[in-house]
């Protein structure tokens, strides 16, 4: 492996062929950092150089998402991602692993480590712990949630990839995005996010799926209960400047056993991006 890079990997998931990254040293203890929705595993380049002389650290692609496969039913709900997570943490390790998440790979993990506590050392969650049930639309029934979920399906089997005509137009919408990223940050995420159509335009790899979510599984309140069973420290990251509940504000926190809180001002939603310097060194501290 060249220094300082990842090397590719492939695994299994549900007849999935899924990626990930292996930064090597492997003999150190394992560290498992999880992207967001519509985002890529090389999200944590920056991260990962800096902690893989310490750590054994794995960066999966999630289904639909970098170089992962898409499901051919589009099937991007939450326990598909965590029968996922499941599959790949058993695989690489037979140890309690470590946990970096943001977002949509935050709430991932967040299920993950209440359905195996034994199996977490640590557990950090960037912007990740998920819309609360109080802020959900009462007034729509379980039909109406349905339906409308169907609605969006059909819908997304109308829309086709966007193309860019050239790779700097798709610099420019990740800059709208984030207008947090430096230039030289946003071009590495653009460059390993995108594929080149055989027009010669550029289009983002995730599938437009992952756009449809439905809630399986526990309802909202069982499931923030369960949050109770989750045995290791856990670190909750805020933005100041994200659209996200300040986690010291949401009545859920209580749910968690141990769970600290930082907010980071001039941040949004990509807290290790937006404050990389400052929040390096607190997650080093954190993971100890």
């Amino acid at each position: 492996m060249n220094e300082g890079e990842p090397t590719s990997h492939r695994f299994f998931s549900q007849r999935l062929a899924l990626n990930y990254l292996d930064w090597g040293n492997l003999a150190a203890p394992p560290l498992v950092l999880v992207h967001g929705g519509m985002d890529h595993a090389r999200n944590w380049d920056w991260i990962a150089r800096e902690l893989c002389r310490d750590w054994h650290i794995i960066c999966p692609d999630l289904r639909g998402h970098g170089d992962s496969a898409w499901s051919p039913d589009g099937s991007y709900a939450l326990p598909f991602y965590v029968s996922d997570l499941t599959q790949l943490i058993h695989q690489i390790s037979a140890q309690p692993v470590s946990i970096v998440a943001h977002s949509l790979g935050a709430a991932i993990s967040l299920r993950y480590a209440s359905l195996y506590p034994e199996r977490v050392r640590r557990l950090a969650l960037i912007e990740g712990v998920g819309i609360s049930h109080f802020d959900r639309d009462e007034a729509k029934t379980p039909t109406e949630a349905w339906r409308d979920w169907i609605a969006d399906r059909r819908a997304l089997s109308a829309r086709l990839p966007r193309r860019y005509a050239t790779l700097d137009e798709a610099l420019a919408r990740m800059k709208q995005e984030n207008s947090h990223l430096s230039s030289d940050r946003a071009m590495h995420l653009t460059k390993h996010g995108t594929v080149r159509n055989e027009d010669g335009t550029w289009s983002w790899k995730y599938d437009n799926y992952v756009r449809s979510f439905i809630a399986m599984g526990l309802p909202g309140e069982q499931m923030e209960d369960s949050w109770n069973a989750i045995e290791c420290p856990v670190w909750l990251v805020h933005g100041a400047n994200s659209w996200a509940h300040h986690p010291e504000k949401d009545p859920r926190i209580a749910n968690f056993r141990n769970a600290r809180v930082t907010s980071y001002a001039d941040a949004g939603h990509w807290v290790h991006h937006d404050r990389f310097e400052t929040f390096l060194p607190d997650l080093r501290e954190f993971l100890g």
